[in-house]
C-alpha cells in the first residue's frame, strides 16, 4: 500500500501538495484527491436520471491490458461497448467510484458544450473573440473567432512546455491556482493572465497551434454568451443529459474561473458514457446530448494541412490527423476520435464498432512517447477485438 497521505498527519515525505501533486508519487493519489488540494466547483449529475449500463463480457486475456496499465503507470481503464460495460480495472488505489483528473481531455468536454451553444443560437462559429470579451480588445485575440479557438489555429504567442521553469506558462499555473505562487508574485486569475498575451504567432485561421488558455478564454465566452456559470453549463448541457452516475467537478482560480483547459475531475465510467454518446451520434438512450451534426462536423471538417503544418505532428510520428473543436481523428476508413491529456489520460471513440474507452493515468512525465505509443497499441487491439 502506498504512504502517500497515510496516517494522521501523513508524514512529512508523504504529504500531496500544491507543490508536488503533478510528480510522482504524488500524483497516483492526487490525480484522484484533486479537490483536495485545489479549490473547485461541482458539476452536478441528476441522480434521478442515471445511464444504467448493462453488462457484457469481453475477453482481454490476449490484450496484455493488465501489463500495459502498470507500464504506463495506468490508473482506471474502462469499456464500453455497444451501451455495455465490458470492462474496467483500477489501480494506484483508485475505484470505480473516485473522480479523477482529465487533464487536456477536458478541453474535449468543452468542445462538445459548444455544439450545443452553436445549435441553440447562442454563439456562432465565426463571432469574433472580442465580441463577447472586449476586455481583450489589446491582446493577440483581436481578429480571432471562436472557431479559430476550438481548433486550436489562433496566432497567439504561448509555448507549451510542460517543464518550463520560467516564462507564460509558469504564469498561466499560478493565474490558474495550480502552482504555490512565491512571496514576491502578485497572485492573478485566469482572466486577467489572459490580458498578458499580446504578442501574435502567425495568423489567425492557419497552422495547428496548440495553446491551452485558448479553452479557458473559450469558457469565459461560453459564460458570457449563456449567462451561466461555466460549471453550470457543462452540468446542465452535458453531465445531466448524459444520465452521468456521479457529479464531477472542476479546479478554479482565485476569483473562481473555470481551470477549462485541464481541470476537470470524472469518474471512469462517466467519461466512457461521455464516449458512447458520442459513439451513439450524441444520443445517449434516444435522448439527443450533443447534436448529430456536431458530431459528424467533427470527424469531416478538420484540416489536415493545418495538423501537418502545426507543432505536435512530429511528436506524434507524423501520423494522419485532424484537429477539430478540441478534437483529435485519426483519418482512417473506420475513424478513431480521441481526447488526449498530460501524465496519461484518454477518451477512445470509435463511432463504427461503437466503443468507448477511458483511460486515465498517473505518469510522472506529462509527455512521454513510449507510453502514449503501448496506450495507443492497446486500444488498436481492442477495436480489433471487438469488430
Amino acid at each position: 500500500m502506498s504512504e502517500i497521505m497515510y496516517g494522521f498527519p501523513p508524514a512529512e515525505p508523504n504529504q500531496a501538495s500544491l507543490a508536488n501533486w503533478r510528480k510522482a508519487p504524488y500524483c497516483h493519489w492526487a490525480f484522484h484527491h484533486v479537490r483536495e488540494i485545489i479549490p473547485s466547483a461541482e458539476i452536478p449529475n441528476d441522480p434521478t436520471d442515471v445511464w444504467e449500463l448493462e453488462r457484457g463480457t469481453i475477453d482481454t486475456s490476449s490484450l496484455g491490458l493488465d501489463d500495459a496499465m502498470v507500464a504506463t503507470d495506468s490508473d482506471a481503464v474502462v469499456v464500453l461497448h455497444k451501451d455495455k460495460l465490458v470492462h474496467e480495472s483500477y489501480r494506484n488505489g483508485m475505484t470505480s467510484r473516485d473522480p479523477h483528473i482529465l487533464m487536456s481531455v477536458s478541453k474535449s468536454m468543452l468542445g462538445l458544450v459548444a455544439g450545443t451553444l452553436v445549435e441553440r443560437g447562442e454563439l456562432a462559429e465565426d463571432d469574433l473573440i472580442t465580441k463577447h470579451v472586449p476586455e481583450l480588445e489589446n491582446t493577440a485575440y483581436v481578429g480571432a473567432t471562436v472557431r479559430d479557438l476550438l481548433d486550436m489555429r489562433a496566432g497567439v504567442f504561448f509555448d507549451e512546455d510542460y517543464l518550463a521553469t520560467e516564462g507564460p506558462i509558469i504564469d498561466y499555473r499560478f493565474a490558474a491556482n495550480w502552482n504555490p505562487v512565491p512571496k514576491d508574485y502578485a497572485p492573478s486569475d485566469l482572466r486577467s493572465f489572459m490580458s498578458l498575451l499580446t504578442e501574435p504567432d502567425g495568423r489567425h485561421g492557419g497552422r495547428f497551434h496548440y495553446v491551452s488558455p485558448n479553452t479557458d478564454l473559450l469558457a469565459w465566452v461560453f459564460e458570457r454568451a449563456s449567462g451561466m456559470r461555466y460549471a453550470e453549463l457543462v452540468s446542465e448541457r452535458l453531465w445531466k443529459p448524459l444520465g452521468a452516475e456521479a457529479s464531477g467537478y472542476i479546479t478554479v482560480d482565485r476569483i473562481g474561473g473555470a481551470r477549462a483547459a485541464g481541470g476537470k475531475c470524472l469518474l471512469a465510467r462517466d467519461l466512457a458514457r461521455v464516449g458512447m454518446m458520442m459513439a451513439n451520434g450524441g444520443q445517449r438512450n434516444g435522448k439527443q446530448v450533443v447534436p448529430a451534426s456536431w458530431l459528424e462536423d467533427l470527424v469531416k471538417n478538420g484540416d489536415p494541412q493545418a495538423w501537418k503544418d502545426g507543432d505536435v505532428n512530429p511528436v506524434w510520428g507524423q501520423r494522419d490527423i485532424h484537429y477539430r473543436s478540441k478534437w483529435y481523428v485519426k483519418r482512417e476508413a473506420e475513424p478513431l476520435i480521441f481526447g488526449v491529456g498530460i501524465h496519461g489520460q484518454f477518451l477512445f471513440v470509435d463511432p463504427t464498432k461503437k466503443l468507448s474507452i477511458a483511460w486515465f493515468g498517473s505518469q510522472d512525465s506529462p509527455l512521454d512517447s513510449p507510453p502514449f505509443e503501448q496506450v495507443l497499441a492497446t486500444i488498436e487491439k481492442i477495436r480489433v477485438l471487438v469488430s
